[in-house]
């Protein structure tokens, strides 16, 4: 503190003195002072705060003072009282040696220019009265750091190419798209019916990505109102429009910056966002509600639908030039109905996820069961199988699960019945096909089930080049059975010699 030459000199001497007592007081009362000089450097601490050095990784004084005080004190913020000349009255401060109420002064000369900083450490045990806001201050602290990984995790992608199940052509064709477009930065757009699986790739090319450790971001067009889709997208200012968030709110783009963003269910994008949206893809830039300012990203996009986007944009419901735009990388997700060899691996996987998740035992499939299941049209792909799985753990009382327990379960969720799926004819036994618009009559249940029974084995067998014992462990049953089944096929022996 510096003397004030308009007061009277008895006024100055008791202001010097005042600034002394003052000093004093602190210097006693407090639990540690330093002084810091213009050039940031430690010069001086008194008795009090000597008791810290050794927490603070110090054995000598000498290896203390003449020191900067960034390089001996984490936390520190003497730079910012000496670049901005204000005092920091009150603070929290955390370091080797524990948590601080603190206070950081600065210190002039005569012609007001700062000469130094004097720290003072007011509170350090943990019984004074200062104790409850250091308590709820590192339980904020805790709080926000726990936010932020939990964010984090949410922004990571949760399936990989491993996570897409099936070794059929149809499914090693998309996953070998799906690689390829992975390490470009062009967007990609997933086509494909509802429950092929989309989501789960768009999750996977960015794992394999370079962008890999950035987010994954992801907006569902159709989960949100089509009025809240541009908020959801560019975000919003502080106090844009009233019930607005007081302290503004970042939109996806910005979200997912550095890394993907996922536009799920595109076709239900409402045109008045289809066009802020393309120029957003052109511009690299968005403008947050409620504002003038350029906010700038960089995201590489995925998007997905189950909607015939062409269709869209001859009806004039989808914007060409967007079309175009995301329509870079397309990847064409097949129906389950023509990935049918996978199916048998799919029950498996979704079954040990089932188990996971309930704590049960895995269902088991006899292999007609797995037979009856395969001749499904699943309209609703292997969302629909799931649901038919779950439904299965519920409705039975064991895990081994048997062909009539899946018919009536598909009989009472309403599917197609069985017969209007025709299993190739044998070679040389081709069977008529039935007039256009006749009704087709229902077969006994054992004829349709020996009959899928037999496809499925000639389908293994396929699959397998003639190796029966991959054939077997491929259908789920042993050896010894599946040379039984085999054996009682009609021409079995004209078949395996055509394999």
């Amino acid at each position: 503190m510096t003397a004030d030459n308009r007061l009277p000199r008895d006024a100055q001497s008791i202001l010097e003195l005042a600034a002394r007592s003052m000093f004093d007081l602190f210097a006693n009362a407090s639990e540690g002072m330093m002084l810091v000089d213009r050039n940031a450097r430690v010069v001086w601490i008194n008795d009090q705060y000597r008791r810290f050095l050794p927490a603070l990784g110090f054995d000598r004084e000498e290896d203390f003072v003449g020191h900067p005080v960034s390089s001996v004190v984490q936390n520190t913020l003497m730079h910012q009282v000496l670049a901005t000349g204000k005092p920091i009255l009150i603070d929290l401060l955390n370091n080797k040696a524990g948590t601080f109420g603190v206070s950081r002064i600065p210190l002039r000369d005569d012609a007001g220019e700062v000469i130094g900083v004097l720290g003072i450490v007011l509170f350090d045990h943990p019984e004074t009265t200062l104790q409850p806001l250091i308590t709820k201050f590192a339980r904020l602290e805790q709080d926000l750091n726990d936010t932020r990984r939990e964010l984090a995790s949410q922004r990571r992608t949760k399936y990989t190419f491993a996570s897409f199940v099936g070794s059929s052509p149809g499914a090693l064709e998309v996953k070998r798209q799906a690689r390829r477009a992975a390490q470009s930065s062009s967007p990609v757009l997933l086509l494909g019916e509802t429950g092929t699986g989309k989501e789960l790739l768009a999750h996977a090319i960015h794992a394999a990505s370079p962008r890999a450790g950035r987010p994954f971001v992801s907006v569902n067009m159709a989960a949100v109102p089509d009025a809240l889709l541009e908020a959801e997208f560019f975000g919003v200012a502080q106090g844009a429009y009233t019930g607005a968030d007081k302290k503004g709110r970042e939109g996806k783009f910005k979200l997912a910056d550095g890394g993907t963003l996922f536009l799920d269910e595109l076709g239900d994008m409402p045109m008045s966002v289809q066009v802020k949206l393309l120029r957003a893809l052109q511009e690299g830039e968005v403008e947050p509600l409620g504002t003038n300012k350029l906010v700038r990203f960089d995201v590489r996009v995925v998007a997905a639908t189950s909607r015939d986007l062409k269709q869209m944009v001859r009806e004039g419901t989808f914007r060409e030039d967007l079309y175009y735009r995301l329509n870079v990388l397309p990847v064409r997700v097949p129906p389950l109905r023509e990935r049918r060899d996978d199916i048998a691996l799919l029950i498996e996987a979704l079954g040990e996820d089932m188990a996971a998740r309930g704590g049960g035992p895995q269902l088991e499939l006899t292999p007609d069961a797995q037979a009856l299941l395969a001749a499904q049209a699943w309209r609703g792909n292997i969302r629909e199988l799931r649901n038919v799985l779950e439904q299965l753990a519920l409705c039975s009382d064991s895990h081994h699960i048997e062909a009539t327990q899946v018919a009536a379960v598909l009989q009472e969720t309403g599917l197609a019945a069985v017969a209007s799926w025709v299993p190739a004819p044998e070679a040389g036994r081709a069977r008529p096909a039935a007039p256009p618009g006749a009704a087709v009559a229902p077969r006994p249940l054992p004829e349709q089930i020996a009959e899928l029974e037999q496809q499925a084995i000639r389908t293994a067998l396929v699959h397998t080049g003639g190796n029966r014992t991959a054939a077997a462990k491929l259908l789920g049953i042993s050896r010894a059975s599946f040379y039984d089944r085999l054996a009682g096929m009609v021409n079995a022996s004209e078949f395996q010699a055509n394999v």
